[in-house]
């Protein structure tokens, strides 16, 4: 049973030769394990990663000195004596140890397959099937490769197939680690185990099965002799899932090799499109004629001579959703900077999950997308936090609640990260993770959910209660922090990165203040805590413009030491939060542009993640324009052949956060979870070039999945289907109308929007005309 469809441009990444590094290999994964595929015939390299494989335990590392100075820093910051206040810093707020536990690669896993002379060769991936494969012809018999990562079965799969019974032979053995290993050898005549107990503990076992021919182990070595077809089967665990995961490990790889080829892909695609069919995006290509390049060539063209590909756009969000799918699954880790892929022991920036946008941007699509099932291992890894920050709190700040700083690891680890001022002291983790909770709500409705998680936003909140200081103008400021990773001049003249109430620290503290009093509301529960932080809400500063025309950074109107930073957090207000709209707040969308506008022009937008945020910045500012050169920067410029983001290096953020971006041209919704109301606009932010397309199975707040399609700019019809039950709010280009069923229902214009009651399971056609 072979799965390698005819290709589709939209769905399918495909190549004429294999990968010639890591950054142009293909992934696949089942949330928990994952594997980059070289393709190479006679020489094939999987590199395998498993999300729990770490560089050690715990370690306690908030700082004993911090709550004695706390007061010191502050008045430190008070009277600009940055120097001085950053020096104390470095003395007492830094974690006791630099570094939070790093990722780690599971090994590198050689297949010797025995073929000669190479001819017709092609690898590819198919986002519809989550298979990778390599197939070509040597001395007159084609030979296929799939590979694929089964999350129902925990394993991955590469299967061998040829055209002519008895040809297929090939050796195989794992490696990889710069460390010692504790075993590589055969545990019986099929299988080999390989284990390490470095770092986090874990075993691989690797198994194989074949239809005729002969099937043996030879030390550390597989082998597979003249048979008509294959089966390497990949299993994982470490210590950190399993007190015995040597035993799991093995049992799950033999479990898998009793179950034929056919079966195992099967109930594989068949798990992967129950996620993977959920939605979907098609944009019609300029010239009318679909592109069949490789994708390697197409992308280039992008780079080169700025050909516009719509095709490629809509490959790039189905992507995302593949790689979603692909690393983060009920019961798996949150996806890290790397997503589930590393190749190195100490990757860049350890691997770890950065909170001060990263790790938040890998989330941006998941509700939009429809897959808030992969949203929940992040909800998984708060709580795994949660107690960690509650010691955090205390020890650092003599606070309630809990905090995180800028990084966690995969034992939660909420201290200071790095000794590194423009990134180390900000206390805003924790709260910006907590937002997620609030989102997947306004999106599902599930109030069970919400209340299971109320305490969580509660906990979070009330370190802030504690926490924020008043500022000399009586507004409520976090004191000490930073704007995550810049620089400014004070008055002085001097450099500074440690201040009180940066913009985007008040923004987040808004967003979650609202959560917790808007939820508060929704479950009648802790309605006196909710007028606390109702009045303190009043007390945050709001977003300022400063001498530019540009929304302040800080809450002093400084100049930026870099004004083309790659973090433009002030506009946290624009985009992920919705405090900034051209409608409601015209004013401060016209600075938030001045903002982008400025950061662009001094080379802003230069990483991957970066160019991704802006995509979403620019399409809640409504200019279609912006996000379709922006989307053609981000493929032209930070993107690689096999599709991944670049930061330079390689930095999966951007991916999701592209993804997300593209959807926010194409629908945008609000809901603030009490009204009752949710609104909808449809092709808020249209670039020119995207002139027809459809789009399935887009989720929107307030708990609604639409399918629409588009003529000419405009939109051609919508499918709405209510999921809770709210009013809905329509927006879109043309007079409006609404069928459910045979009925016109009678709509009610609101200040240029269309509003009508809806019951929860009933579907909606929309029209504009």
């Amino acid at each position: 049973m072979s799965i390698i469809n005819v290709k589709d441009p939209t769905y399918d990444l495909w190549y004429t030769s294999p990968a010639a590094e890591w950054n142009t290999a293909l992934p696949v994964g089942n949330g928990r394990m994952g594997a980059m595929i070289f393709g190479e015939p006679a020489n094939e390299l999987l590199q395998l990663n498993e999300d729990s494989i770490w560089s050690g335990n715990f370690r306690n590392r908030n700082n004993p000195k911090a709550y004695d100075n706390l007061e010191k820093i502050r008045r430190l910051i008070n009277e600009e004596k940055t120097t001085e206040a950053e020096q104390l810093c470095a003395d007492a707020f830094y974690g006791t140890n630099e570094n939070q536990r790093h990722y780690q690669p599971l090994g590198d896993l050689h297949i010797w397959q025995n073929v000669g002379e190479i001819s017709d060769y092609e690898r590819g991936l198919s986002l519809k099937n989550a298979v990778a494969h390599a197939t070509f012809r040597s001395e007159g018999v084609t030979y296929t490769r799939e590979v694929f990562a089964s999350h129902l079965d925990e394993c991955i799969i590469v299967r061998f197939t040829a055209d002519k019974k008895g040809s297929i032979s090939f050796t195989a053995a794992i490696d990889g680690r710069d460390d010692n290993y504790d075993k590589n050898e055969a545990y019986d005549d099929k299988t080999i185990l390989f284990t390490v107990s470095d770092g986090i503990p874990y075993a691989c076992a690797i198994t194989v099965t074949a239809v005729g021919g002969e099937c043996s182990t030879d030390a550390n070595r597989l082998v597979c002799k003249n048979a008509d077809e294959a089966m390497l089967i990949i299993a994982a665990q470490t210590s950190w899932r399993s007190g015995d995961y040597e035993k799991l490990c093995i049992s799950q790889a033999k479990r898998a090799a009793r179950m034929t080829a056919d079966r195992l892909i099967k109930r594989h695609t068949d798990d992967y499109s129950s996620l993977f069919d959920r939605c979907s995006l098609s944009i019609a290509p300029v010239n009318g004629e679909s592109i069949s390049r490789p994708t390697d060539e197409r992308l280039n063209a992008v780079k080169e001579n700025n050909t516009q590909d719509n095709e490629l756009i809509s490959l790039y969000f189905n992507f995302s959703r593949y790689l979603m799918i692909a690393g983060s699954r009920a019961g798996t880790l949150p996806l890290n900077l790397q997503g589930i892929w590393n190749k190195d022991m100490w990757p860049a920036w350890g691997g770890k999950y950065t909170v001060n946008i990263n790790t938040e941007m890998n989330y941006w699509g998941a509700e939009i997308q429809n897959l808030s099932d992969c949203h929940t291992p992040l909800f998984d890894h708060i709580e795994r936090m949660r107690e960690n920050g509650r010691v955090t709190a205390r020890s650092m700040y003599h606070c309630g609640g809990t905090v995180c700083h800028h990084n966690t690891d995969i034992w939660g680890d909420t201290a200071p990260q790095d000794k590194w001022l423009p990134g180390t002291l900000w206390p805003m983790g924790m709260a910006w993770l907590c937002t997620h909770i609030w989102e997947h709500y306004l999106f599902t409705g599930n109030k069970d959910f919400l209340a299971e998680k109320f305490d969580t936003l509660c906990e979070s909140a009330e370190f802030f209660a504690d926490f924020l200081t008043e500022d000399e103008k009586g507004r409520l400021v976090t004191n000490p922090s930073v704007s995550p990773e810049n620089t400014y001049y004070a008055k002085n003249g001097r450099t500074g990165t440690l201040c009180k109430g940066p913009s985007m620290d008040s923004q987040i503290l808004y967003v979650l203040f609202t959560a917790v009093i808007n939820s508060s509301a929704i479950l009648g529960e802790k309605a006196d805590f909710a007028d606390k932080l109702r009045s303190m809400r009043d007390r945050l500063p709001k977003p300022e413009i400063g001498k530019y025309g540009q929304i302040m950074e800080w809450a002093e109107d400084y100049d930026e030491v870099e004004p083309g930073h790659r973090h433009i957090s002030q506009l946290y207000a624009l985009y992920p939060a919705h405090i900034i709209s051209p409608a409601k707040t015209p004013d401060t969308a016209k600075a938030a542009r001045a903002t982008l506008e400025r950061r662009l022009s001094h080379g802003g937008g230069h990483t991957g993640w970066s160019r991704a945020w802006i995509i979403n910045m620019w399409a809640r500012l409504l200019d279609g324009e912006k996000v379709g050169e922006n989307v053609q920067a981000l493929l032209a410029h930070s993107t690689s052949i096999n599709m991944f983001d670049m930061h330079p290096p390689f930095q999966i953020d951007g991916n999701f956060g592209g993804g997300a971006g593209i959807a926010e041209a194409l629908l945008q919704s609000r809901y603030d979870g009490v009204s009752g109301t949710a609104e909808i606009e449809f092709l808020p932010a249209l670039p020119p070039l995207w002139k027809r397309g459809n789009a399935k199975g887009f989720k929107a707040r307030g708990g609604f999945e639409t399918d629409f399609e588009w003529t000419d700019g405009s939109l051609a019809y919508a499918d709405v289907t209510s999921l809770c039950g709210n009013r809905l709010s329509v927006r879109a280009a043309g007079n409006i109308t609404a069928i459910c069923g045979d009925m016109e229902i009678k709509l009610t214009e609101n200040n240029g929007a269309f509003e009508f009651d809806t019951e929860c399971g009933k579907k909606y056609r929309i029209s504009a005309n």
